[in-house]
Parts: C-alpha cells; sequence; structure tokens
C-alpha cells in the first residue's frame, strides 16, 4: 500500500466497512496462544494505525469487550450484523489505536507482517518465510519501527500517556 493509497476493508455482509486513509504504523502477524485461540488460526494478522486515521464508512461496528493475556481486556469492533471483528482497541492505548484485522481488507495482500511476535508459541508446522524478522516475545519499537513510523507515536504520545494515567487512576 503506498502512502496516498487508500486501504478499504469491511464485514462479510458489506454493513460495516472502513478505510485506511494513511499507511498502518506497523503490521503485526502474532502468535501467541491467545491470539491463536481469538482467531481461530495459528496466528493473528493486525495492522496497528492511529484510530484518527481509520475512517468508518456504512453502518458504525459495536464494541464488544472481551478478555486478553494481560488481563486488561480489549475491545473488539464488530459488525452488527455478521459479527466479523474487524479491529481491535487494546487496553494499552485504548481508542487511540486500532488494530485492523488485516484480513478483512479487500486486498489484504497489501500489508504483508513487518514483523512475527510470540514465536515461542508458535504453530511448530508454520514455518516463516526466510528473511522475516522474527521476535520470540514482543519487541521495542524504537529498534524495529521506520522513522515515519516511529515520528507519528511521537506526535500521538501525550495522549496515549494521558489514557494510561486515566486508566491507573480509574483501578
Amino acid at each position: 500500500m503506498s502512502e496516498t493509497l487508500d486501504g478499504q476493508g469491511g464485514c462479510d455482509c458489506r454493513k460495516t466497512r472502513y478505510r485506511l486513509t494513511e499507511r498502518p504504523l506497523f503490521v503485526h502477524a502474532c502468535h501467541c496462544r491467545w491470539c491463536q485461540r481469538e482467531s481461530g488460526s495459528a496466528f493473528a494478522l493486525n495492522a496497528m494505525i492511529e484510530s484518527d486515521r481509520l475512517q468508518l464508512l456504512g453502518e458504525a461496528p459495536e464494541l464488544v469487550r472481551t478478555p486478553s493475556a494481560s488481563g486488561a481486556g480489549q475491545m473488539i469492533a464488530r459488525c452488527p450484523q455478521c459479527k466479523v471483528a474487524l479491529y481491535s482497541h487494546y487496553a494499552s492505548a485504548g481508542p487511540l489505536l486500532s488494530f485492523v484485522r488485516v484480513g478483512t481488507l479487500d486486498q489484504p495482500d497489501l500489508l504483508p507482517p513487518d514483523i512475527h511476535i510470540f514465536t515461542q508459541s508458535k504453530q511448530p508446522w508454520l514455518q516463516l518465510p526466510a528473511g522475516a524478522l522474527v521476535m520470540p516475545g514482543y519487541y521495542r519499537r524504537d529498534e524495529h519501527w521506520p522513522a515515519v513510523s516511529l515520528a507519528r507515536y511521537e506526535l500521538l504520545k501525550p495522549q496515549l500517556e494521558a489514557q494510561r494515567a486515566r486508566r491507573t487512576s480509574s483501578s
């Protein structure tokens, strides 16, 4: 996906649609057991993007609170009609960042994974591509993200810190 190309996607029934107005910050293929269970597959493929760069089209998704491995939970945006999961908001960033399910894009092959994470629990039969960036657990953003994504994240950082402070004070 180029910097100017809109990535569109949506659910199976096409009532809930979205457009990525910019390239995602980073694309994770997460191989943790939690993502395997939630996706019903060998890994979850999520494109992380600022929520204000995820334009909703059509019917608004419903936000469903679910547990998470961290214990802090997540909100999954699902089509209210067909219930397909389109994206998530994890507790650490709240509604500021969206983790878009790459498989819901009209052209999902535009966003291959930038990194494979939590590979210590990946399915043993799954062979990762030669040269893929592979981490046994999570990773340090400043070591792997491109400069343009780091700069965008820095702009979001004050809001993320305020979100975390609100979450901490309400616990």
